[in-house]
């Protein structure tokens, strides 16, 4: 049966500002704090370390305001971060395949820096690839949708469901403690086909590329390129499947962008109507991987985007004429 593991982290930064950090480094983990669920959410073991600090040795100010932990205290409370992430491997049972452990945050940060700190102290990275977990605070919004704001904090989530606050928050611990109670109190089965990749190791050859199907969309994780024009131009990037069929689709609005950043477009297929495309670019170790997902869609939105793909055209129309103004030296 599966068992969930609740995971929260602080960490600090450098204090005079992000020109001075650690490059490899740019966020320390000083605190980790986690707790066991088993198959009915019911909690049945906990984990907490201070971790002792050797890149920063002076804390972020902002970082003290919130955690209210001093380098003293780290330094006379912590252990090697060495010491702590193999506690925690034993703690999460990291080498035995027989019992599955899904990772649970509250966001998406965590997991990233995590496996940051884990590589810059050379430790083996033993959780699995491709590494799903959850993030509490995605299916919390899409548990109980907002229109004010896409990510609920922690805090305001344990008030909305009426959580007793016996403990400070920003805490690693207390944090952990209570996103576990978010996980019981919240209508979690539902939605729990809805688990996140983590995307700070990611396809290295084709072989590895990543296929996930959702109720409502279906992603694509491509392997990695020398430059963002080989990834966006890359054929099996860029063709456009119906989420619920397979089929592959022509394309009624072509792939276009806003930003240089996200690229969209939009298909129809004859059985389920208009597909939206998304493309996300990200860099990973100095090359590039699209993350794509494609969704059945409305009339209204893929009104949405053919304003937006005829708004980037008139964008780009005027940023030529600039361009050929100032070539002939008009500007």
């Amino acid at each position: 049966m599966d068992s969930y593991i609740v995971l929260d982290l602080e960490w600090n930064q450098s204090p005079n500002g992000r020109e001075y950090s650690n490059k490899d480094l740019p966020f320390e983990i000083i605190e980790i704090g986690a707790l066991k669920l088993n198959c009915d959410l019911e909690i049945v073991d906990e984990f907490h370390r201070v971790v002792k600090p050797t890149v920063y040795k002076k804390m972020h100010f902002k970082v003290h305001e919130v955690v209210q932990i001093g380098i003293g205290e780290l330094k006379r409370k912590g252990v090697p971060f060495v010491e702590a992430i193999n506690d925690f491997y034993r703690f999460c049972e990291i080498d035995d395949r027989n019992k599955k452990k899904i990772i649970c945050t509250w966001g998406n940060l965590d997991l990233v820096e995590l496996q940051r700190n884990i590589k810059f102290y050379g430790v083996e990275n033993k959780f699995e690839y491709p590494l799903f977990y959850y993030d509490l605070q995605k299916l919390f919004n899409i548990r109980y949708p907002n229109g004010e704001q896409d990510r609920i904090p922690l805090e305001r989530a344990v008030h909305m469901l009426g959580i007793d606050i016996r403990r400070p928050f920003h805490h690693a611990f207390d944090d952990a403690y209570y996103t576990a109670r978010v996980m019981q109190r919240m209508d979690f089965w539902p939605v729990s086909e809805y688990y996140s990749l983590d995307y700070y190791r990611v396809p290295r050859n084709p072989e590895e590329e990543i296929y996930l199907h959702f109720s409502g969309y279906s992603k694509f994780v491509s392997t990695l390129f020398d430059t963002k024009e080989e990834a966006i131009s890359d054929k099996h990037n860029s063709d456009l499947i119906c989420d619920r069929c397979n089929r592959m689709l022509k394309k009624k609005i072509k792939w276009f962008s806003t930003n240089q950043r996200n690229y969209y477009c939009i298909g129809i297929c004859p059985e389920h109507g208009y597909v939206k495309g998304k493309i996300r670019v990200r860099k990973n170790d100095g090359k590039y991987y699209v993350i794509k997902t494609t969704k059945v869609v409305d009339a209204d939105v893929f009104e949405e985007v053919r304003q937006k793909y005829e708004e980037s055209k008139i964008k780009k129309i005027i940023k030529s004429r600039r361009r050929n103004a100032y070539n002939m030296g008009d500007v």
